[in-house]
């Protein structure tokens, strides 16, 4: 089967993030020279600009269904690095690619609303694509003024996406953060996470869009700011055993007021998990969270997970009255 073919035959919808995302186009600056070098198990990636040069490294993981990869040394290495990399980010252009959009919107179908995830919004983009966390937390100790201005220059060359995404045809849009309260806890997120969630939220609602992230770590801490954040939902918050919280406490924190998307823990579609305590907990799910829900995995299935559980959700769905 094609991989489209298996949600048919699941019964199941497609989050086709990654076939929109195509749709937003960023492209280097003219005199942004970018050269990657395949070392076997590493990429080195450079980045020449008139202003300096930065360096990053990632290692590529090889598992039995495919070939992913991390960063094991960041772009920006000390407080100095921030001045080339905001040279790259001020030379980036972004433009909607409609070709892009027709392509995805004719292979999908039925199957899927469009929808896009945005790059990561301040100090979580900074740490995670950029500096690396460590890093990231010593210079916004040890140079607080510098981090901080550069944080604004995250915003303003985050603006032109915020821009050509307002005017896309896109009406979904997440911010796919990724986030955990044990490395962004609640001082970190009350100060500079929380005000981008106020400010792109309302942005793109004037613009008829609807928002949620992606928060899939432990969230005990964080689950209080949820109704604060402006968002329409929030994505893949894991209930016990997998995440720390309960589905009580995350009923709490989204009231009626936020769409809970997901709501399954991962460890639900493993082998030590009975089709029958499978059973009961998507149900409850659905008591408690519909009609505020959409429904799926959290996080995401494990490669060894039982696909035919995913089916079984299909048919207690379909099965479901609300």
């Amino acid at each position: 089967m094609e991989l489209l073919d298996v949600y048919d035959d699941l019964n199941a919808s497609v989050r086709a993030y990654g076939m929109f995302n195509r749709t937003i186009k960023i492209t280097e600056g003219e005199d942004v020279k970018t050269t990657s070098e395949d070392r076997g198990t590493h990429v080195h990636t450079t980045w020449q600009t008139p202003v300096g040069s930065l360096n990053q490294i990632t290692q590529r993981v090889r598992t039995e269904t495919e070939v992913s990869a991390y960063t094991v040394e960041h772009m920006v290495k000390t407080i100095k690095d921030l001045k080339v990399l905001e040279y790259i980010l001020r030379a980036r252009k972004v433009e909607f690619d409609w070709k892009a959009y027709d392509a995805a919107n004719e292979l999908l179908g039925h199957r899927a609303e469009p929808t896009i995830f945005l790059p990561r919004e301040s100090l979580q983009g900074l740490i995670i694509n950029y500096m690396g966390f460590e890093t990231t937390i010593y210079a916004l100790h040890d140079h607080p003024i510098e981090v901080e201005r550069f944080l604004e220059v995250m915003e303003e060359t985050d603006d032109p996406v915020y821009d050509v995404v307002a005017q896309s045809p896109i009406t979904i849009i997440n911010f796919g953060d990724n986030l955990h309260a044990e490395t962004m806890p609640p001082p970190l997120f009350s100060k500079y996470i929380l005000p981008y969630y106020q400010m792109r939220s309302a942005q793109l609602h004037k613009a008829g869009k609807y928002t949620h992230a992606h928060w899939d770590g432990y969230l005990r801490t964080l689950l209080p700011f949820a109704r604060e954040t402006g968002l329409d939902g929030l994505e893949a918050l894991t209930p016990l055993p997998q995440g720390d919280v309960t589905l009580e406490e995350i009923k709490d924190a989204l009231g009626d007021e936020l769409i809970l998307i997901d709501g399954i823990p991962a460890t639900h579609f493993l082998q030590q998990t009975s089709y029958k305590e499978l059973e009961e907990f998507t149900l409850k799910v659905l008591d408690m969270f519909s009609p505020n829900l959409i429904l799926g995995i959290s996080d995401e299935i494990s490669p060894i997970g039982d696909i035919e559980k995913v089916r079984l959700v299909s048919q207690i769905v379909a099965d479901y009255s609300i």
